[in-house]
């Protein structure tokens, strides 16, 4: 059997990218992360990774023996669950959304983790297909996504729902055509923003806006920082589209402008996980404060 102790450095090496981060994260020497590399490709019988001068590139082997760690870990984490699994205020629960969702959901998360020390709240922002993906895959326990997702894999459950804006800079004369603007204003891009903006155009039947190809517009600027989506338009450049509450929660809302319509543009947000998984206790805590944010 492998050593678990080299694996778990092989891990983390993989995922940081770097020796001497992974040294730092393990609490070890750059030295130790090495030989602990070297002892995991000899009992493997294959190179892992194939150094150069400042980094690495991992190989088909690597890939092969990183996915079986990973497999070890989440078995592990597994066991752990089972161990705890009644009770509702220690253990791990892995949650992921959108990162406007995230602005909204963390410090309500943060909230109950310090009431229960040993509750470990561990919140990921991510696409809607990545949260999809990594529930499947089980990396995940929860997410919060805005599509309803095929039922034969997942368990979803309406948590509300929330309008979309689309924000310009505070001094653009919004009386315009709103497919104009955008072109000529240009998009500031996010993780979300071709989910956002489609699912905004869409629904939109004003001015013709769900026939816009909206592959066509410009992008003037890109940011995956949630909370710096809004800088570039607050200084007079580009709009961009995104939830109601992670716009109400920007530092100088006053030097934007939210486009108004006479129907709001509206998204359905679903808490999913794996199909017919019973969660542990703990999530019936969690649960109890996200569908608390959106009733």
């Amino acid at each position: 059997m492998l050593n678990p102790n080299w694996l778990n450095t092989f891990v983390a090496l993989v995922d940081s990218g770097h020796f001497t981060k992974t040294a730092e994260k393990l609490f070890m020497t750059q030295p130790g992360v090495s030989q602990h590399i070297n002892k995991l490709e000899k009992a493997c019988g294959h190179s892992l990774i194939i150094r150069t001068k400042k980094s690495f590139v991992i190989t088909e082997q690597g890939r092969l023996v990183y996915h079986y760690a990973k497999k070890l870990m989440f078995a592990e984490h597994t066991l752990f669950e089972h161990l705890a699994f009644d009770d509702p205020y220690s253990g791990d629960c892995t949650l992921a959304c959108s990162g406007s969702v995230s602005l909204l959901l963390y410090p309500k998360l943060l909230e109950i983790q310090c009431q229960h020390p040993n509750l470990v709240v561990k919140l990921k922002a991510a696409p809607n297909h990545q949260i999809l993906f990594d529930i499947k895959e089980g990396v995940i326990d929860q997410g919060i996504v805005t599509d309803i997702p095929n039922k034969i894999f997942y368990d979803a459950k309406e948590l509300g729902k929330e309008e979309l804006y689309l924000v310009v800079p505070a001094n653009i004369d919004t009386d315009v055509d709103i497919s104009k603007l955008t072109m000529e204003l240009g998009l500031i891009h996010h993780p979300d923003a071709e989910h956002y903006l489609s699912l905004y155009f869409s629904q939109n039947t004003e001015q013709n806006l769900e026939q816009v190809d909206i592959s066509s517009i410009p992008i003037v600027g890109a940011i995956n920082q949630i909370s710096q989506i809004l800088e570039p338009i607050s200084t007079g450049i580009g709009f961009t589209v995104l939830p109601k509450s992670a716009v109400e929660s920007f530092h100088n809302v006053n030097r934007l402008k939210v486009i108004k319509l006479n129907k709001p543009v509206i998204e359905t947000l679903y808490l999913v996980k794996q199909k017919q998984r019973v969660l542990p206790a703990r999530f019936k805590t969690i649960n109890n404060v996200v569908e608390r944010i959106w009733r």
